[in-house]
This record gives C-alpha cells, sequence and structure tokens, in this order.
C-alpha cells in the first residue's frame, strides 16, 4: 500500500496500537481528522463522531472523551471505511505552540560539539569529546533540560516536500519524537506529565547549521529563528499514535535514511531527559495546551556528523518505531 502526496510516494509503514489519528484530505476537499486501521482503512471522524465541525485540534480538547470511543470504532468492521490510497495525508495536528529540547541526546551533543570545534581549538578530539561528555553528565546530574520555541509555521505534511531556501549554506536532518499534549498542563510534576499527553508522533526538526550560531554576537549565543523557522522546516506526523499504544517512549528507535542509506539509527534511550521531564520543566513557565508539540531531540547521525548537509533531490525517509514513516523530498528554492 502506498500513501499519494505531492512529493513522492512512501510506504505505508507498521504502527503500534489498534489504530491511529490522522489529518487527511480527499482529492480537492477539506482536510478531516481520520481514524486509521493498521490495514490501511480510514474512518472520516466527523462522520463516525456525528460531528461535521470536527478537527483534530478540538479531538485533542476532549480525547479523555472520546478515546473511549475512538477503541470502539476500531474495533467496529462495518463503519463508512475509506481506502487510504485515496487520501493525501496532512500533518497530524496543527499545533499552537512547539517547545523543542535541544542537546537532549548525550552522543549527539558530543558529536557536535566536535563537528563545530574550531580547526585550532587546543587539546585533541579525543579531548574535547571526554569535555563534552563531562558537561552532560554534569547537566544530568543538576536535572536541567535546555528548551526553546519554534513556529508553528515551520509544520509540513509527511510527505510534502521540503524547501531548502536558498540562504541556508548547512540544511542538516534532526529525526526526533514528538509528544503531543492533550490536557492543558500548568506547574505539573513529573509523575503527572504523561497524564497529558494524548500521543506521539516523528518531526523532522530541520536545522541550517550555518546560522545556528551568532558570529557577530557571541555573547547571544544561538539564533534559532533563523536557523530552524523557515517554512516547512518541520516535516511532522503521519500519525498521532495514542500514548497508551508506546509502552515506553524511552525504548523506540529512531532511524533516519538519505538516499536509501541509513545517516541516524539510534535509541531514546540515549535522552539525558525523558518525556515525563520535559513536559514537567516547560509546564513551570508555560501553558501546556491541546495540539501543542514537545519535540525531544535528535540522537546521534546528522549530517554535520558526517560530513554531508542536504542539497536538492535528497529523499529522506525517517521512521520511529511503532510511529509509522515518513518520506519527504529536498527541493532547492530557486529550483522550485
Amino acid at each position: 500500500m502506498s500513501v499519494k502526496s505531492a512529493a513522492a510516494s512512501a510506504p505505508f509503514a507498521p504502527f503500534s496500537g489498534p489504530f491511529v489519528i490522522g489529518t487527511v484530505s480527499a482529492s480537492g476537499g477539506a482536510a478531516f481528522p481520520g481514524l486509521v486501521a493498521p490495514d490501511g482503512r480510514v474512518l472520516d471522524l466527523r462522520a463516525a463522531l456525528g460531528e461535521p465541525a470536527l478537527t483534530t485540534l478540538v479531538l485533542l480538547e476532549r480525547w479523555d472523551e472520546i478515546l473511549p470511543r475512538l477503541h470502539a470504532l476500531a474495533a467496529d468492521p462495518a463503519g463508512a471505511w475509506l481506502s487510504l490510497d485515496d487520501l493525501r495525508v496532512h500533518a497530524p495536528v496543527e499545533p499552537r505552540q512547539i517547545f523543542q529540547s535541544g542537546a537532549n541526546y548525550r552522543q549527539h551533543v558530543i558529536d557536535l560539539a566536535v563537528a563545530h570545534r574550531a580547526p585550532d581549538a587546543p587539546g585533541t578530539v579525543e579531548e574535547a569529546r571526554a569535555e563534552v561528555a563531562a558537561v552532560m553528565d554534569k547537566r544530568a546530574a543538576e536535572d536541567l533540560p535546555y528548551v526553546f520555541i519554534g513556529l508553528p509555521t515551520t509544520i509540513s505534511g509527511p510527505y510534502d516536500d521540503v524547501v531548502l531556501p536558498s540562504w541556508a549554506e548547512k540544511p542538516d536532518w534532526e529525526l526526533e519524537v514528538a509528544a503531543v499534549i492533550s490536557r492543558p498542563a500548568y506547574r505539573v510534576t513529573v509523575e503527572e506529565a504523561l497524564d497529558h499527553v494524548a500521543g506521539y508522533t516523528i518531526a523532522n526538526d530541520l536545522t541550517d547549521r550555518a546560522t545556528v550560531f551568532r558570529r557577530d554576537m557571541p555573547p547571544i549565543g544561538t539564533d534559532w529563528l533563523r536557523s530552524k523557522n523557515a517554512p516547512g522546516f518541520t516535516p511532522l506526523g503521519p500519525w498521532i499514535v495514542p500514548a497508551g499504544s508506546i509502552a515506553d517512549p524511552s525504548d523506540l528507535r529512531v532511524t533516519l535514511k538519505l538516499n536509501g542509506e541509513t545517516m541516524q539509527d539510534e535509541s531514546t534511550n540515549d535522552m539525558i531527559f525523558g518525556v515525563a521531564r520535559l513536559v514537567s520543566y516547560i509546564s513551570q513557565t508555560a501553558r501546556l495546551l491541546p495540539g501543542d508539540l514537545v519535540l525531544t531531540g535528535s540522537p546521534a547521525g546528522n549530517g554535520i556528523h558526517w560530513g554531508r548537509l542536504l542539497r536538492d533531490g535528497d529523499v529522506m525517509d525517517g521512521s520511529v518505531t511503532g510511529l509509522g514513516a515518513q518520506r519527504t523530498r529536498c527541493v532547492a528554492e530557486e529550483a522550485r
């Protein structure tokens, strides 16, 4: 089975659980929330729940109420099922807020530090790795995550083309797990945090490595607006997999292939701070809302590590255990 899209066809990848939630549309029609079965059948939840104006965001706002009904619908073969082959798959949700965890995979941070190391830096590469590893261990011991915010306009579909801006000199991939919020969360504890998570999806948090650091203002540090927030720089989805279908979000495999070659293939158990800690930490400052995304960081294996950045025509295949898979093609801005 394949999913038709504006970019390229992608295989229908298996997911965990009896169903997932997607946002889909028929040819020329409006997008709607769909319940997707493991065999690729799709149920229009507007009709199935008798709510013509239902959106995925509204669904998440009423997640606790509607979830039992979704399980019942998934178990009923008599519904008005559609074929996924006839539908376009969009990003599963349009978030109001995006919170992004940085430096959250130990090996990834070590690799980045070495890749950004100045040619005339003192000491050996091995000494640099040991120094950054000590910093990561200290961060874990001090229990202090690093989180910044992104723009909702970066969200694109899981099979859409990714436009590489003409100014982006070093565009890179960062595949990661994203938690999708259901209940509003403000100042929740770590123990309470996962009660506010509806489910999980896949995000590819693209970054232009050349603009991460403000070299004209070193004391200011990073420039996340410039390096991460170009339109469509966060392919999302394809699905929201209910949290109850993921036994342990800290035991998932994150894999990205570039033109068929594996570049990232790591476990989420290398995360310094897990989903619950990140949600709790963010909620101490900001109020998380239904549909918001918490990106948990990307593991080792980015392009800056390999010395191979994204360019026109590249195809990225990203998958996470139990969450399905996405495929996106890179298109240079001037080539459109």
